[in-house]
Formats: structure tokens, C-alpha cells, sequence
């Protein structure tokens, strides 16, 4: 039972206004066994963002447990960062079970939902979504997932980076034509893509520096640099392999608008 059910009895004479309360203030925070974890379980009605479960250092167990109350209660949710060794074996457990499974290319971000009416209804923001080379599609494919959770339409292009600078025009072109309210543009190396992509449209893009690098830009930190050094106004930036981040935050702003 969700909040809408509790608020429906209470129309419908079915709880008192002392039985609303209560299931309401027990409803805000599903406990897991042990301690695992505290739940936001109705964040998505609060703020229109939902939980969002980060798999890094969480043991197989926990994990399911966490997973399995979301699941029980909302029927969707979004699973990011999980070890790759773990992302078969969650993908077969819960398609075997009966849920849909959306696989981010390249990508240890999973999307595990019941059935499209389980997922959040479409609010009428676009959001575009821009990788700079065929390596940072993983976390591309996060901020796609993340807008699918926000109600927001995506529109994709991958490996339009500056190496070949001729092939963002496009794309651009193609995002542009469709009004996007918001871009999130994906970029390791030097990190360039983002801020030549704010120099040329009229809507806010969000960078999301990737740790695709070598040398002294590694592990993402040359591509953050650049991106918060850009002097092209209209580009926010979130941490490094952000991709869940980068991607609510544009759908934020896109269905703002709405």
C-alpha cells in the first residue's frame, strides 16, 4: 500500500484520521533487517526524485534485501555502480522472477521495473544526452536510466567527441529541433566536449567528467579540471562518473518547464 491508497481510504471512511497518521509516519522509512539500511521509500512522491540504490561495497545479501523492499513497494528502481561480476547474475534473478529488466549499455547501471505502468509517468521533459567517445557510453547509459526514473524523454548520441569535432553538429542539431530542456554531455580525456557544447546551444548542460585518461589527467581528474574551468556560461558539473547525478539533475531542470 502506498500513500495515494492510504489517502483513498481515508476518503472513502475505510481509516480515521489516527490510522492515516500512523500508517503514514510508518510508511515514510521501510527498515531493513539487521540494520542493512533505512529506506526514503516515498522520496519520489516528496521531491519527484526517487532512491536510487548504490551497489558499490554492499554484499550480494544486502543488496537483494534492499532491492527486494523497493521492489515490493514501488515496483521500479535503479541500481547503479554495481560490480560487473554481479550485474549477470541480478539481471537473471530478477527477469526470472518476473520484473524488465533495462541493461545500460556498457554500463553497471541497472534498471529493474515490473511493467512501463510501474515507472514513473512521462512529465513532458526532454533531456539530450551527449558522450564524447565510445568509453564513456557506461556512464551515458547511467544519466539515460536516471531520466527514465525522472518521467523525462531522452535523446542520445554517443562518441561525438572533439577528436572529430565535425560529428556533434548533428546531433546538436537533432536535440535543438526536438527543444531538450537540458543536456547532459559526457566527456574523460581533457573533458573539452561539454563546454563547446554550452558555447552553441541556449540551454543548460550539466558535464560529467568520466575517469577515462591516462597519465596525469587520469582517473577523471583532468577532465574535472577543464570542466570547472570552462569560461562558456550555462555549464553546471557534477563528480567524476556521475552519471545517475548528471542525469536527475538535467531532468530536474527539464521538467521544471512542465
Amino acid at each position: 500500500m502506498d500513500i495515494k491508497d492510504i489517502l483513498l481510504d481515508y476518503r472513502d471512511n475505510k481509516k480515521s484520521l489516527e490510522e492515516v497518521i500512523d500508517s503514514l509516519s510508518l510508511f515514510s522509512i521501510e527498515h531493513i533487517e539487521d540494520q542493512v539500511a533505512q529506506i526514503d521509500i516515498n522520496r519520489a512522491n516528496r521531491k519527484h526524485v526517487p532512491e536510487v540504490v548504490l551497489a558499490t561495497h554492499k554484499k550480494p545479501r544486502d543488496l537483494l534485501l534492499i532491492l527486494n523492499k523497493i521492489l515490493q513497494k514501488n515496483e521500479y528502481v535503479l541500481v547503479s555502480k554495481i560490480k560487473p561480476s554481479l550485474v549477470p547474475k541480478l539481471v537473471h534473478y530478477y527477469r526470472k522472477t518476473g520484473f524488465i529488466i533495462d541493461e545500460g549499455r556498457n554500463s553497471t547501471s541497472i534498471l529493474i521495473y515490473k511493467n512501463e505502468s510501474s515507472l514513473p509517468s512521462i512529465r513532458g521533459g526532454k533531456v539530450g544526452i551527449i558522450s564524447a567517445g565510445t568509453s564513456d557510453i557506461g556512464i551515458a547509459e547511467e544519466a539515460r536510466l536516471a531520466t527514465r526514473v525522472m518521467g523525462c524523454s531522452s535523446f542520445v548520441t554517443y562518441d561525438v567527441g572533439i577528436a572529430g569535432l565535425h560529428r556533434l553538429l548533428g546531433p546538436l542539431k537533432m536535440m535543438t529541433t526536438n527543444k531538450v530542456d537540458a543536456i547532459v554531455a559526457i566527456a574523460g580525456m581533457e573533458g573539452a566536449l561539454p563546454a563547446i557544447i554550452t558555447s552553441l546551444v541556449n540551454v543548460p548542460v550539466i558535464g560529467v567528467p568520466t575517469s577515462i585518461g591516462y597519465g596525469f589527467g587520469s582517473n577523471g581528474m583532468g577532465a574535472l579540471a577543464s570542466m570547472l574551468q570552462t569560461c562558456s556560461f550555462g555549464l553546471s558539473v557534477v563528480n567524476i562518473d556521475n552519471g545517475i547525478g548528471g542525469g536527475i539533475f538535467a531532468s530536474m531542470v527539464a521538467n521544471r518547464g512542465t
